[in-house]
């Protein structure tokens, strides 16, 4: 827990580190970074992720939960007036246009992850039976609670909900309260997360034969990857490579790929952001 005193070093590190970038000064504001994340470790500020876009710093795995969790709940209120009216965002409609077309597309148990304020339970809760859905940001859990869009939510990290439910089936038996899903849904979710593979693993392990697995990712040129198959983009965000998605779609047990698509997942500063979206089906 952060003292008031180091609540203020903290604010007063990060917005002179903030400056400091923005004026091209790189080293200094690293600098103050660095120290952002000694003054705290759980990272709430994301200066992990700012010294891994300045190309200053290694990427971590993810972006802390802290930080998600913490910049979720500043923008709550005003979250879909920004993401769909300046951003552009319009993934959830998007892949409810995908999965509505195929005539099989009809679900028992739809797993929202990072459901946030609600939208992918507008467009793909009309399909399903009972609709469930996570997000870390207590805030956000609140506005998807007002719109009545869910049947059960829980704020919870996207993971770590996985392995909850995981063993709460394993306790309960598969015909209890913690039954496997048929769909699965995450927009909006990898752009927080570098490394994949516990995220794909835990979705396989809370899902039946045939479930579907719908995502969008963002991505980039093969230069700004440096030669990895994720990186963090100069907008603090995560991309993925088309490469890596397949492979650890593959590895996950959901080799058939329905859809992969190429999109504009939003704006930022008037310019298109390139990235995926996939739909897949478990084998």
């Amino acid at each position: 827990m952060l003292s008031e005193s180091d609540i203020d070093r903290l604010a007063d590190a990060y917005n002179r580190a903030l400056d400091l970038e923005k004026a091209g000064k790189g080293e200094e504001a690293a600098s103050l970074y660095r120290a952002c994340l000694e003054i705290d470790p759980e990272d709430r500020c994301g200066a992990s992720v700012r010294l891994a876009s300045m190309r200053l710093g290694e990427a971590p795995a993810k972006a802390p939960d802290a930080y998600v969790a913490t910049l979720f709940d500043q923008h709550a209120e005003v979250f879909d007036d920004i993401l769909t009216g300046q951003l552009g965002y319009a993934v959830p409609m998007q892949l409810a246009e995908i999965i509505s077309a195929d005539p099989n597309a009809r679900f028992a148990r739809m797993l929202d992850l990072g459901c946030g304020t609600g939208l992918s339970g507008m467009t793909l809760g009309p399909l399903c039976e009972h609709t469930t859905g996570v997000d870390i940001s207590e805030k956000m859990v609140d506005q998807a609670d007002e719109r009545a869009v869910y049947d059960e939510l829980y704020v919870n990290e996207a993971v770590h909900f996985l392995e909850e439910w995981r063993r709460a089936r394993e306790q309960a038996g598969s015909d209890g309260d913690y039954a496997e899903f048929d769909l699965v849904v995450a927009t909006d979710v990898l752009p927080y997360l570098g490394a994949l593979e516990p995220l794909f693993a835990g979705i396989a392990a809370n899902t039946m034969s045939g479930a579907y697995f719908a995502f969008s990712s963002e991505t980039m040129s093969e230069e700004e990857f440096a030669g990895r198959p994720w990186n963090v983009t100069p907008n603090q965000r995560f991309a993925h490579s088309a490469t890596y998605l397949e492979k650890t779609l593959e590895e996950s047990g959901f080799g058939n790929i329905t859809a992969f698509e190429k999109i504009t997942v939003r704006m930022e500063k008037d310019v298109p952001i390139p990235g995926w979206l996939v739909v897949a089906r478990k084998n």
